[in-house]
């Protein structure tokens, strides 16, 4: 075959040889590389630094930190204010997991509905002066036998009420022994629901009272407008039912406003009249007032311990729930410092309080205000119904709580103050 090659092509063969001499491949990934590798440095140094920066220079603690000696439960821990303390990182949290436990409604699923990070799961609450004992379901259970436990409230203790059933559900490996006893199924449900743990006899209830005052309708008489009443000298309808509960946490505060109040006709009641003038401020420190009557009177309180929670904040950022309230967008809890002034509800059940000195110590106040205020992090907001679901209405919910989550640590405060108080029961002469 007749050999076809040009002087152009031995040109151009030889200037190719003499490029491959320098093997630029090697020096060009080996670039590429160490390119890659200080970009990914840097952002890592950015990002663990930006931590720091947040969970250092604001007080906050990683690892589970605790504070070494006292705890509540010992000698001279009743000094102890457990409110008053700081959120720190524990990866022993949490302290059960939303698939095993079925008692959570689906709005509360968070995880499971899609929300992408679980970081809001790791906070565990701190007090400054004393350590909380860790919670220990088994222990509860044996606390609570022959016993029931009553939360009567709005949808937020419903929240706290689902918590508690699954903290106490993570020491029982048949969950079949745990049922309602009127076979009510837990999701949407609006009345009221009573769980058995059977092994131990005991019951953990839920009553819906969102003002804790019944709520009925307009009296004959009453003024044009009038739709609904709120008796604010009379308790709750459901009274009967949980009057005689060994343990009763009653909140209240959400429904405390224009929207669900008068704006819907809903006036405040007292004896037979209709008071059309009376401001929602005035309308709710009655009610508290009305929650001291009773348990003064109704309660048992040698043999029952009543807790009031207080308001858990909301956290909407941009309008309200119904106008484009949003908060998905926050992770982390608001390392900054308390509000000056505590939520208005807070204020107008320590007022009441305070003018009734020889009545306070029948209903303990469980001031949860301040350090929910800061869990900006841990609300349901996008991911209050699952994916694909059609029936809810559109919008976030930064109410209500994810499950597990913020509710936990309320329980956490129930169980050290019901262990203090089962404690001080079995000390006292009968």
């Amino acid at each position: 075959m007749k050999n076809t090659t040009t002087k152009q092509d031995v040109n151009t063969i030889r200037r190719l040889d003499y490029f491959n001499q320098f093997n630029l491949v090697e020096p060009f990934l080996a670039f590429t590389g160490f390119t890659l590798f200080a970009c990914l440095f840097l952002a890592c140094f950015f990002y663990l630094n930006y931590y720091y920066q947040v969970l250092v220079f604001h007080g906050f603690t990683w690892f589970g930190a605790t504070n070494e000696g006292l705890g509540l439960l010992d000698e001279g821990g009743d000094h102890c204010d457990i409110y008053d303390g700081k959120w720190v990182w524990d990866d022993n949290y949490p302290l059960y997991e939303s698939p095993d436990c079925p008692f959570i409604d689906g709005g509360f699923r968070c995880l499971e509905n899609g929300r992408p990070d679980s970081f809001y799961t790791k906070w565990r609450w701190q007090p400054k002066a004393c350590n909380l004992p860790r919670f220990n379901a088994t222990k509860m259970l044996e606390k609570l036998r022959n016993r029931r436990i009553a939360f009567i409230g709005d949808s937020i203790g419903r929240n706290q009420w689902e918590s508690l059933l699954c903290m106490l559900s993570s020491a029982i490996p048949n969950k079949d022994s745990i049922y309602e006893v009127n076979g009510n199924p837990i999701t949407k449900h609006k009345g009221f629901l009573v769980f058995r743990f059977a092994h131990y006899n005991c019951t953990v209830e839920y009553y819906r009272a969102p003002f804790l005052v019944a709520l009925g309708s307009a009296p004959s008489g009453a003024p044009k407008g009038v739709k609904m009443a709120l008796r604010l000298d009379r308790m709750d309808r459901t009274q009967q039912q949980w009057v005689g509960a060994d343990v009763m946490v009653f909140n209240t505060g959400h429904w405390w406003s224009h929207d669900k109040t008068t704006k819907r006709g809903c006036f405040f009641q007292e004896g037979t009249q209709v008071n059309l003038k009376m401001d929602i401020g005035t309308a709710f420190r009655k009610s508290i007032e009305t929650l001291l009557d009773f348990v003064h009177s109704k309660v048992n309180t040698s043999k029952t311990q009543v807790y009031f929670r207080t308001y858990a904040p909301q956290h909407f950022r941009g309008g309200t729930w119904s106008n484009g309230g949003h908060c998905h967008h926050i992770k982390l809890p608001d390392f900054g410092p308390f509000p000056d002034k505590t939520e208005e509800h807070v204020e107008m059940v320590r007022d009441v309080l305070s003018k009734h000195p020889g009545r306070v110590q029948v209903i303990e106040t469980m001031n949860v205000t301040p350090m929910t205020y800061q869990r900006q992090d841990g609300h349901t907001s996008l991911y209050h119904f699952g994916r694909g679901n059609e029936t809810e209405p559109p919008g976030e919910d930064c109410s209500h709580w994810c499950l597990p989550g913020v509710p936990d640590s309320w329980n956490e405060l129930l169980y050290a103050l019901f262990l203090k108080w089962v404690s001080h029961q079995s000390s006292t002469p009968t």
